[in-house]
C-alpha cells in the first residue's frame, strides 16, 4: 500500500502530483478537488466522514496507490495527522498553506503570526488568544467562523482580515472590525486574520508564533507599575495570586476592582487574554500607562462591579482585588474554574469562604505576611514587614 497526500492551493499541483493521481487505485477528497483534480480512469471517493476514507486507504492492497487530496499543506493542522494517527504512512506534496496564502495577500511578515484552529473545537480558546495577541490566524469552521469570532471581539480593538474561498476564482478579501463581521454572512471555507494593527510592523524576533514567557520572571516589584500611595498588589501576593489563577494562552482573566492593573497586566504578560474592571479614572489612566509601559493589551471596562460584569464574556479565572460581599458573590456565580479574592479585613475572610462554598468550588486560603531585607545606614540589612494579605481561593 502507497499513500500520497497532494496538496492543493489553486495554483496548480504540487510536483510529482500528477503522476501520483495517474498511478493511483484510488482518489479521495473534497468534490471540487475531485472534479478539478481526480482523473477519469480512478475511482473516486468523496470525503466526507473520515472513518469510510480511512478504511478504504487501509484495505488497499500493497502494490495499489492511494491518493487524498487535501486544501493547502495537509501536515499543517490536516489530514496527515489523521492518516499517522491510523497508522497509514504517507507521502506529502505539500501546498502553500491558507495561513501563508492570507497573509501573503495582506503584504506583512508573519513569524509572529499566532495560528489557532477552531476546527471541531470550541471558539472560545482561539478568541481569547485573538483578545490577548496582535497578530492571530484563525482556521475557522462552520459555527465558528467569521460571524462568531467577530462576535467574541466584540470591546476589543482588532481588525479583521477574512478571506472566502481562498485560491479559488471566486476568492473575496474583505477587511472589517468586529462588529462588522459580526452582522455578515460568510462564504465558506473562510480564513480570518485577527490584528491589533493593520499597518504595523511586528518586531523581529527569535521564535515563530506565540512568544515564550517574559524574560523578566513575574511578580515584578511594585516601582514596575505607576501607583497610586503603595495602593498595589505586592510582589509576593502577586506571585501567589499569579499560581492559583494560572494565567495561560487561550485563557480570559477578570481583574475586578483592576486598580493599577498590576495582576492584570501580569496575566497578560503570560498569554491570557485579560478584562480589568475599575471605576476610577485616575487609575484606570494609570492602569494604561501600566499596560502600554509592559507591552500588553488589556481591556478596561470602566464602571463599578457588579453591574460592570454582566456583560463581559466569561472568563477562566478571576482576580477579585476589591469590592465587598456582592461583587464576591456575582463574581462567584459566572462560572469561572478559578476565583481568587485578595483581603486586607480578616472579618470578611469567613463571608468570602462561605459565598465560594456555596457556588460549588473547593476553598482553600492563605495569608501572607513577607519580610523584606533592607539595607541601614551602616551597611548591614534588617529585615522590613508589609502589611499581610489574605488569599481565599476557589477552585472547580
Amino acid at each position: 500500500m502507497s499513500v500520497t497526500v497532494i496538496g492543493i492551493d489553486g495554483a496548480g499541483l504540487p510536483p510529482g502530483g500528477a503522476e501520483a493521481l495517474e498511478s493511483a487505485r484510488i482518489v479521495i477528497g473534497a468534490r471540487r478537488h475531485l472534479d478539478a483534480h481526480a482523473p477519469e480512469h480512478v475511482r473516486k471517493l468523496e470525503l466526507g466522514p473520515i472513518e469510510p476514507a480511512l478504511n478504504t486507504l487501509a484495505a488497499l492492497a500493497a502494490d495499489e496507490r492511494g491518493v487524498v487530496l487535501a486544501s493547502g499543506d495537509p501536515g499543517f493542522f490536516g489530514i496527515v495527522r489523521v492518516l499517522r494517527e491510523r497508522g497509514i504512512h504517507c507521502t506529502v506534496l505539500p501546498a502553500t498553506s491558507s495561513v501563508q496564502q492570507l497573509v501573503a495577500r495582506v503584504g506583512r511578515p508573519w513569524d509572529d503570526v499566532i495560528v489557532v484552529s477552531a476546527h471541531g473545537r470550541d471558539l472560545t480558546r482561539a478568541a481569547n488568544v485573538c483578545r490577548a495577541k496582535p497578530a492571530v490566524a484563525v482556521l475557522t469552521a462552520p459555527g465558528a467562523g467569521p460571524a462568531q469570532l467577530g462576535s467574541a471581539l466584540c470591546g476589543w480593538r482588532r481588525t479583521l482580515v477574512v478571506a472566502e474561498n481562498l485560491g479559488l476564482p471566486e476568492e473575496s478579501l474583505v477587511t472589517v472590525d468586529p462588529a462588522e463581521a459580526a452582522r455578515r454572512t460568510w462564504y465558506e471555507p473562510n480564513i480570518v486574520l485577527s490584528l491589533a494593527d493593520l499597518d504595523a510592523v511586528p518586531q523581529r524576533g527569535w521564535i515563530a508564533g506565540a512568544q515564550p514567557l517574559p524574560e523578566t520572571g513575574w511578580a515584578l516589584p511594585e516601582d514596575d507599575f505607576s501607583h497610586r500611595d503603595g495602593m498595589i498588589t505586592k510582589a509576593e501576593v502577586r506571585a501567589v495570586a499569579l499560581a492559583k489563577l494560572a494565567p495561560r494562552l487561550g485563557s480570559l482573566v477578570w481583574d475586578v476592582g483592576a486598580g493599577s492593573g498590576s495582576v492584570a497586566i501580569e496575566c497578560a504578560r503570560m498569554g491570557a487574554a485579560v478584562i480589568a474592571v475599575e471605576s476610577d479614572e485616575n487609575q484606570i489612566v494609570r492602569l494604561l500607562s501600566n499596560a502600554a509601559v509592559h507591552g500588553v493589551d488589556v481591556r478596561i471596562e470602566e464602571g463599578k462591579a457588579p453591574r460592570a460584569l454582566r456583560e463581559l464574556p466569561k472568563p477562566d479565572a478571576i482576580f477579585v482585588g476589591g469590592g465587598g460581599t456582592e461583587v464576591i458573590t456575582a463574581c462567584a456565580h459566572v462560572g469561572a474554574s478559578r476565583v481568587v479574592v485578595a483581603l486586607a479585613a480578616l472579618d470578611r475572610v469567613t463571608s468570602t469562604r462561605d459565598v465560594l462554598r456555596s457556588a460549588g468550588y473547593e476553598v482553600e486560603g492563605v495569608q501572607l505576611s513577607a519580610s523584606r531585607m533592607t539595607d541601614l545606614p551602616d551597611g548591614s540589612s534588617r529585615l522590613e514587614a508589609v502589611n499581610p494579605v489574605l488569599l481565599v481561593c476557589g477552585q472547580r
